[in-house]
């Protein structure tokens, strides 16, 4: 439970259906100095996970993960950066936090399966194993951050509200007079608490905020960059660089500190590296196979031909077309039709 409508229509529905419920809740790491602005775990959505386990009659307890989620989920955000990455930090939270430690104080509290208020739904193969698939609610589709997960923990889920609408969610919630059934959806990192990543990263790693140039793909120098953590790929406003045509991120270089940038035509790439892949099922694919991959939480499925490699947990992904968002430290994640088969970190 998180204190917001999600969680908790899940845990309504879950008791409607007479399962025996119990509702736990993270207090994860906040800044220091910003203590309890994490929203995931801030005092009003602890009071409000509190209030609707009160309503349902269920048993709460808030589980301290804040030193593992410190040591883990953010750790791994600032060494992302530092290598001149972009990381996806809610990846690292669902594989190491909420699916491995949260569910380990969820199975000793005696405790058989583990429901949450993600948007994606579980189906069984002719094999026996689970699949992964997307949500009804494709606007809602939470599948590509739970990519992470493995065939023991795929068998502890369970996501009421894989085959619901947000819009239905919340028409259920203020049928049962739920007290989140009009808190608004947060969009953005928990420990940031709404503020800008480049000032989180000014305050807790300001090293790698050092000045350097931008330079194009010739090396001329059109400009100065403020650290190369301000910047992503794709990026086009705030480069302040003298050329007449708009230039875009192209790519990092962290030994030397350049920010290199090109025109809107030199942006992107035909394919990509990632590792440290996960496959769903347990296994890797055979050989090639074609698949729609995501390459962000936002983005929009591409086709391409993925290929894993001898090399344990890499893939190699070749799109169809030119693609201009492929980003260092963001996850590619396939699909093919509705079920997700694995997903890795692009290198």
């Amino acid at each position: 439970m998180s204190g917001g409508v999600d969680s908790s229509v899940a845990a309504a529905l879950l008791k409607e259906q007479g399962f025996d419920v119990v509702g736990m809740m993270l207090r994860l790491w906040s800044e220091q100095g910003r203590d309890d602005s994490n929203r995931c775990c801030a005092p009003e959505s602890v009071a409000l996970a509190r209030r609707v386990a009160a309503q349902l009659e269920i048993p709460f307890y808030v589980v301290d993960a804040k030193d593992a989620f410190r040591a883990t989920v953010v750790q791994a955000f600032l060494d992302g950066y530092g290598r001149g990455e972009t990381p996806n930090p809610c990846l690292q939270c669902n594989r190491k936090i909420r699916w491995t430690l949260l569910l380990e104080h969820a199975l000793a509290l005696g405790a058989e399966l583990m429901a949450t208020g993600h948007y994606a739904r579980l189906e069984p193969d002719p094999r026996g194993k689970l699949r992964l698939l997307r949500a009804r609610d494709l606007a809602k589709d939470q599948s590509y951050v739970l990519h992470v997960l493995n065939q023991d923990q795929l068998r502890r889920a369970v996501f009421p509200l894989g085959d619901r609408s947000k819009t239905e969610v919340r028409r259920l919630a203020a049928l049962r007079s739920l007290p989140t059934a009009t808190r608004h959806d947060s969009q953005d990192l928990c420990f940031l608490a709404g503020d800008d990543y480049r000032h989180f990263l000014r305050r807790n790693r300001p090293e790698m905020l050092v000045p350097g140039t931008i330079v194009d793909l010739q090396g001329q120098v059109l400009g100065e960059h403020a650290g190369l953590a301000n910047y992503t790929i794709g990026q086009r406003k705030g480069l302040q660089v003298h050329s007449q045509a708009p230039m875009y991120v192209v790519r990092k270089e962290i030994a030397a500190n350049r920010l290199v940038v090109g025109t809107q035509v030199e942006l992107g790439a035909g394919s990509l590296m990632a590792a440290d892949v996960n496959w769903l099922a347990g296994e890797p694919m055979p050989g090639p196979f074609r698949a729609q991959v995501k390459t962000r939480y936002t983005a929009t499925e591409k086709p391409a031909l993925v290929t894993p490699l001898d090399e344990g947990g890499w893939v190699r992904i070749a799109f169809d077309q030119q693609q201009r968002d492929i980003t260092p430290g963001q996850a590619a994640v396939f699909y093919v039709g509705e079920a997700v088969l694995g997903g890795g970190i692009i290198q």
